[in-house]
């Protein structure tokens, strides 16, 4: 070996060169994003059927689109939300399954049903990724423009430019009012000229008129005949005729003659506002492959060369490359830091400036190579992968240690003193490192069984670490003892030595305590074992759980929900009272709020909305205890408002895999009035539970109606019907679109409609005036009744039946106790036989997780007792190693308790890790006995005081390069923060075990004699 590794050097160095090189490159050019890209499951379709009832949408309209649905190849439940004139439906998938094709189908069998819907229903169906949220926001404010101007910049000026970019997949303007051109129509004169609004939005139809009528040849030329009698603006429409029915000699009247004619904006329900001022908010969306970092940088250099009017004022409310790039620097920051700990205590231990730089040449280089084949593979820059290479820098670290500590420990004890010996000295560890290597590679391969959220995020840290690893052995197996062999000189073996003061207190203290454990090591192995159990055992019943991590996003969604059918004015008046609260609140930077609309889009009624508050950077309070405060004021302070708080990531992962709240409760049944009742109780109920908060029982109300029932008999004697009445209604009401005109790059719509005076009170709906045919008119209430209908529920169906969603969040509580109350709490109600319960949102989710990781943790577990029977090929060593595995993730739950940190997925996660890791140091361990002879106390102890420095060392190394993650020094370091803290508490506890447990344990089982020696030692 030691020929081939000196016949091949060259080749070998410029290998590495062209693998950092390569990774350099590769780094420069992998994309940055928040989360690994996930194909999630779930399609979406958004419908809008314009002004209809919410009941009759929904057995003519959302039933029928439920049953064409569902057929759909792959579909596994489907939930529909119908409110006035909209509804959503969500479709969910198996996860794995083919989107793109499952988004085809979808679309294909709405086009089949789309004959029997009535008409003007439109819809638009998506899938959910997220794509959908922006990554970037900025609010568009100025003293002097109105809302309609600042539309038009940003419509025709700021989303151009920005769609552009590379990397934005599309730009969406919110707020402001869009133009156009209204006819305030005359009743009066149109009664007496016997016109009808209909009349009038047929003349304008007509009358605005683009067509091409045909080609033809002469004298050469080819020429289009156009028709054209297009109408450009307010003077043009005005001046249209219609011919008067009733008018003397039946001649011809102008639209300016019986109505008014002006440029106005389009109506609107909703309201965006920014820092308490009317805005325009334009967001900007990625691709599903683009670079957030990239997207953010370019779009902010972008606006500053727009040219925008200086009273426009330009904020940006949202930037989700700050959470990318805080990320990305703990990160950074933890490998630099984990870096300089492991040189430290490299340098403690073996005192050589030499080990120091080598090691620290591998360490980049090895991160430069795991980068090529993240680039190589198609992945990115996020926080699973820094995660990754994060918690892969101890174990790249760990490997050089133990081949530049074995090759120092034969320079000690001079075997090793020249070239070919130090290459001789390396051989003698390319089983134990491939070994060691492969427990913790193994403990990443049943992630590609596991599916969802858990397995798309975790796969992403174990590719990376994977790759991480397959290249830090290459380069501790060959590079390091090539280096090593030519550069390690003899005074770095002496300047070992200068550290035997330190190390020899070590290993006397450690040759005391084994000789105590093996006077008695059946009670040592028990009380450990017993004790170790135990302790895992009551952590395991009382460490608080979680779904994801917590993490400071440095930003919040606040959802509010005013009285149900609430005026837009009203609903503004309360939400000024709830900005005074986050304007007077020292942590917040900026805000953003949307009435009647929201982030992330969604069904939203106007009495409805979300603001996102952008906390200051730096120091300043978490964002969990800011949140918190802001909730408690508006509670006790804004009376009649309904408050929801979430961080953005949070809400929107929940929103792509259920339902954003922690805990849902589902109640199906026929009864709507038993189910409202149901609801009502569950949400009184769950309440009243300690740290359980924003109960909505899930019975939301759209708003009132004014009804106007038709009586057909008086209609009728009038020459009406219902139809033409509502026809008419809605053109005096609602306003009719009758062309559009071009004004620049605009179609700008004509709307005709009745005078504003006419419709400003519920009251005048009965005093409008109808027009029969032969032109005479008629009050609304000399043939219909026209009555407020309160209340029109919105209407929740999952998988084709009726249920009612009561949904609750946290504060100060872990979602694992919380529910066990709230399932105790929901089963002691008793509750009608005939409605059925199931639980959903985040704890569902959770649920699945955590069967999957239990499954990883298993299979982990199995491989690793497959892998020490392959080196070894003794089963007392297999059981005795997975006994210490077992006590070493008890210990993990311990620290999970004593810390307060929750068992979610990334602390599973870390669970998994340490079951490879601690396997690393007993392949370690075992390496130096002799398999071929009897295992007694002499070679137990010998093996471990041979390899005391070493799993010193790589324990230490591994715990130190994870404190900055698990001591949460950056924003972004929360979601690596629990797995962090799970794999220090494992590897603390696994040194004592795998030095003295394990050998107490393996000399107990059949094949091992330490008799003679406690015999020897006792006399």
């Amino acid at each position: 070996m030691k020929s081939r590794l000196s016949r091949h050097a060259r080749a070998l160095w410029l290998a590495m060169i062209l693998l950092t090189l390569g990774g350099v490159f590769g780094a420069m050019k992998l994309p940055v994003s928040l989360f690994p890209h996930i194909a999630y499951p779930r399609v979406v379709v958004s419908i809008d059927a314009g002004e209809r009832d919410a009941a009759q949408m929904e057995a003519s309209i959302t039933r029928p689109m439920e049953i064409a649905l569902r057929s759909v190849r792959g579909v596994t439940r489907i939930r529909s939300t119908t409110s006035r004139g909209s509804a959503e439906i969500q479709l969910n998938f198996n996860w794995g399954h083919n989107m793109p094709e499952a988004l085809l189908a979808v679309q294909g069998a709405i086009s089949e049903i789309r004959p029997d819907l009535p008409s003007g229903v439109s819809y638009n169906a998506w899938r959910a990724d997220p794509t959908i949220f922006p990554v970037y926001g900025i609010a568009l404010t100025s003293p002097t423009l109105d809302q309609e101007a600042l539309r038009q910049l940003a419509v025709l000026k700021v989303r151009p430019a920005l769609t552009g970019i590379t990397g934005v997949a599309a730009v969406d303007v919110l707020g402001g009012s869009a133009r156009t051109f209204e006819v305030d129509i005359d009743p009066g004169k149109l009664t007496a000229l016997g016109l009808s609004p209909d009349d009038v939005s047929t003349a304008l139809g007509k009358a605005n008129v683009v067509r091409g009528a045909g080609r033809l040849q002469d004298r050469h030329r080819l020429y289009l005949l156009l028709v054209q009698n297009r109408l450009k603006d307010a003077r043009d429409i005005a001046a249209t005729t219609i011919r008067a029915a009733s008018a003397q000699g039946g001649g011809l009247v102008t639209v300016g003659d019986i109505a008014t004619v002006r440029s106005a904006s389009v109506p609107n329900y909703t309201l965006v506002t920014s820092n308490g001022q009317n805005a325009v908010l334009v967001n900007v969306r990625q691709t599903f492959t683009g670079d957030t970092v990239q997207v953010a940088n370019s779009v902010a250099a972008k606006m500053k060369t727009l040219g925008l009017p200086p009273s426009v004022k330009v904020t940006p409310f949202y930037d989700q490359s700050q959470l990318v790039t805080g990320a990305a620097n703990a990160v950074r920051d933890a490998i630099l830091l984990g870096a300089v700990l492991a040189g430290i205590v490299l340098f403690v231990f073996l005192r050589s400036f030499r080990l120091m730089a080598i090691t620290a040449a591998v360490l980049p280089a090895v991160l430069a190579g795991t980068c090529v084949i993240l680039f190589a593979l198609g992945m990115h820059f996020d926080m699973m992968t820094l995660g990754g290479m994060a918690a892969a820098v101890g174990l790249i670290i760990d490997d050089a240690v133990v081949m530049l500590e074995h090759m120092m420990r034969r320079m000690q004890e001079g075997e090793a003193t020249d070239p070919p010996g130090l290459l001789s000295a390396a051989a003698e560890m390319g089983k134990p490192l491939f070994g060691s290597t492969g427990a913790t590679i193994v403990v990443f391969l049943p992630l590609a069984f596991i599916s969802g959220v858990t397995g798309g995020f975790f796969k992403a840290l174990a590719v990376t670490m994977v790759a991480a690893l397959a290249i830090s052995l290459i380069y501790a197996r060959f590079m390091i003892p090539l280096v090593s062999a030519h550069w390690l000189k003899p005074k770095d073996a002496e300047a070992a030595e200068n550290a035997g003061g330190f190390m020899g207190r070590l290993s006397r203290a450690y040759e005391s305590l084994f000789d105590k454990a093996f006077i008695r090591p059946a009670i040592v192995v028990a009380i450990v074992g017993i004790g170790l159990a135990g302790a895992g055992y009551y952590s395991y019943k009382h460490v608080p759980s979680g779904f994801m991590p917590k993490m400071d996003e440095g930003g919040f969604i606040l959802d509010y929900k005013a009285q149900p059918g609430a005026a837009l004015t009203d609903t503004n008046r309360l939400l000024k009272q709830v900005e005074q609260i986050i304007q007077a609140n020292p942590a917040v930077q900026s805000y953003s709020r949307r009435t009647g609309v929201q982030l992330g889009g969604g069904l939203t009624e106007a009495d409805e909305g979300d603001y996102f508050i952008r906390l200051k950077s730096g120091s300043r309070k978490p964002i969990w205890q800011v949140m918190s405060e802001i909730r408690d004021q508006i509670n006790s302070q804004v009376p009649g408002l309904e408050i929801e708080t979430a961080q953005l990531m949070e809400d929107l992962i929940g929103d792509l895999t259920a339902v954003p709240q922690p805990i849902e409760i589902k109640l199906f049944g026929d009864n709507p009035q038993q189910l409202a009742s149901a609801a009502r109780k569950v949400g009184s109920e769950i309440s009243k539970i300690q740290g359980v908060g924003e109960v909505v029982d899930g019975l939301r109300v759209a708003g009132d109606a004014i009804g106007v029932k038709v009586n057909p008999g008086a209609a009728l004697q009038q020459g009406l019907d219902p139809d033409a009445v509502a026809n008419q209604l809605e053109a005096l009401v609602g306003g009719t679109q009758s062309t559009q005109v071009r004004v620049g790059e605009q179609m700008i719509g004509v709307r005709v409609r009745g005078p504003a005076d006419m419709r400003q009170r519920a009251s005048q709906i009965a005093d409008l005036p109808i027009t029969a045919p032969d032109g005479h008119t008629v009050r609304v209430s000399q043939i219909a009744k026209v009555s407020i209908l309160a209340g029109q529920k919105q209407r929740t169906r999952e998988d084709l039946a009726p249920f009612i969603d009561v949904t609750a969040r946290l504060e100060g509580r872990d979602l694992g106790s919380a529910m066990k109350e709230v399932r105790k709490t929901v089963s002691g109600m008793n509750l009608p036989r005939s409605i059925r319960v199931e639980y959903g949102g985040m704890y569902a989710q959770q649920q699945k997780s955590f069967t999957d990781l239990a499954i990883v943790f298993s299979a982990a577990l199995l491989l690793s007792a497959l892998l020490l029977t392959l080196l070894y090929e003794r089963i007392a060593w297999t059981l005795s190693a997975l006994a210490t595995v077992l006590l070493s993730a008890a210990t993990v739950l311990c620290g999970l308790w004593i810390t307060g940190i929750e068992l979610d997925i990334s602390a599973l996660m870390g669970l998994t890790m340490v079951v490879g890791m601690v396997t690393e140091l007993i392949v370690f361990f075992f390496a130096e006995i002799d398999t071929d002879g009897t295992v007694d106390f002499a070679s137990l102890k010998e093996a471990g005081a041979k390899r005391l420095r070493p799993i010193l060392m790589s324990a230490l190394i591994a715990i130190l390069t994870l404190s900055p993650l698990a001591l949460g020094m950056s924003r972004g370091a929360g979601l690596q923060r629990p797995l962090a803290t799970a794999i220090i508490f494992g590897l603390t506890a696994a040194v004592p075990l795998v030095l003295i447990f394990l050998p107490a344990l393996v000399s107990l089982l059949p094949g091992a004699s330490n008799k003679h020696e406690k015999q020897e030692r006792s006399a």
